[in-house]
């Protein structure tokens, strides 16, 4: 009987020795999701599959390095594991919902939203779950009340706002200049109808005509909308579009005479995401003149940090399937918002116990001057109440076929918080 404990003590002490000498990985391993729901299916599908890329090739980054940047010192915590949970919601709100639902039941403690009309059916729930999301939409919808939905270009009003401030500025007629919207039909581009917005515009000395919209995705020319703002004498289109919409709306532009570099002078100028990267790389000279606030810096200007850390990761883990399109940039950010908040969270609660609303109040709401190497306008810097990350706007305008930057111009909360 005691030759038999010995042996069973004997047994027990190797196992725990030789479990002990085995890697992390082979014990249970400790696993946060980051992600959330994508529209892969629909008309911003390009965009999210170059999100989900860059999410899932920063991911692998981090779990291989533990880095969360080249050019950061802050790491990663050695004993977690981080992996992509997403679902395809179609941008149908109701799928949207149920794939939330599902998500943080599997334990997922970030979110994302993946276009307006999923921002509209999520945002409330996520402030009430007091869950955190990183977000493709820009709406002034998130301003009032405050929402736990975080943006990392501007809302779609304030680059409104930043075209309307570059254009008056080499403004030289006596008059005032005349501002329309020509906006895409639905929630997104609906969204910078707001009674701020008009007022700021009257208020920087334009005098506003009236709106006129575009189907999110042209089957056919707008040429209605675009005659009834030549009829208008209209000088300044504002709105916010995909390049689906856009790029149909500037070739009827260019075949009715309108345009800076046409007959009838007429600047167009969108908020991201109508990106004018993707259009320029699609229009070429005959885009010349198109405006777009609030996007990123091309994919090849590797001079810039952030640029070439998605080169970089392209380089290692795509391998001759390399996403081109700028939304990989934006991908890149999320990532990096959605691990910094998790990681902020776990320097005041333990892993075991972190919570979606530990990962808001103790991760998002800490982010300041998140140092994105530039692939954002400035440092983001998020709080309660205040999820722009910006406080500054890029304006880009296509000239000779390429992206030239025009100007930086800084946010003006043009959307009154209530």
């Amino acid at each position: 009987m005691t030759k038999m404990r010995l042996s069973l003590v004997t047994v027990v002490a190797i196992v725990l020795i030789a479990a002990s000498l085995l890697p992390v990985s082979a014990h249970a391993e400790k696993v946060l999701y980051v992600g959330g729901t994508q529209s892969l299916t629909g008309p911003f599908a390009e965009d999210s599959a170059a999100v989900l890329a860059a999410m899932e090739d920063y991911v692998k980054y981090v779990n291989e390095t533990k880095m969360l940047a080249p050019w950061r010192k802050d790491k990663f915590p050695d004993d977690i594991t981080l992996e992509v949970m997403w679902r395809d919601d179609e941008l149908k709100p109701a799928k949207a919902m149920s794939i939330y639902e599902e998500l943080k039941a599997k334990g997922m403690l970030v979110a994302r939203i993946s276009g307006s009309p999923i921002a509209l059916a999520l945002k409330d729930r996520l402030w009430e779950d007091g869950m955190g999301a990183t977000s493709m939409a820009t709406g002034s919808y998130y301003l009032s009340p405050p929402q736990s939905c975080f943006t990392y270009y501007p809302i779609y009003t304030d680059s409104l706002g930043a075209i309307a401030d570059w254009f008056k500025k080499s403004w030289k007629e006596k008059r005032k200049p005349r501002v329309a919207y020509l906006t895409a039909d639905n929630a997104m581009g609906r969204s910078i109808e707001i009674p701020e917005m008009k007022a700021y515009l009257e208020k920087i000395g334009y005098e506003f005509v009236g709106t006129q919209y575009v189907p999110l995705v042209c089957t056919s020319p707008p040429t209605t909308q675009l005659t009834w703002l030549k009829q208008n004498n209209v000088d300044l289109a504002l709105g916010v579009m995909i390049n689906p919409g856009s790029q149909p709306t500037v070739k009827e532009m260019v075949r009715l005479g309108m345009g800076p570099y046409q007959p009838y002078k007429m600047t167009f100028g969108v908020g991201a995401p109508g990106h004018a990267a993707v259009f320029a790389a699609a229009m070429g000279e005959l885009g010349d003149g198109y405006v777009c606030a609030g996007s990123f810096r091309p994919m090849d200007d590797l001079s810039v940090p952030g640029i070439k850390f998605c080169s970089d990761l392209q380089d290692k883990y795509r391998t001759g399937k390399r996403v081109t399109h700028i939304m990989y940039e934006a991908g890149v950010l999320e990532a990096m918002i959605q691990v910094e908040a998790l990681r902020l969270a776990m320097k005041k609660v333990p892993f075991e116990e972190l919570t979606p609303r530990d990962v808001l109040e103790k991760g998002f709401f800490k982010i300041k001057k998140l140092d994105t190497g530039d692939i954002s306008s400035t440092p983001l810097t998020y709080g309660e109440g205040d999820i722009e990350g910006v406080d500054e706007i890029r304006i880009d305008q296509v000239q000779k076929g390429k992206v030239v930057p025009v100007g930086l111009y800084p946010l003006r909360h043009i959307y009154t918080k209530k």
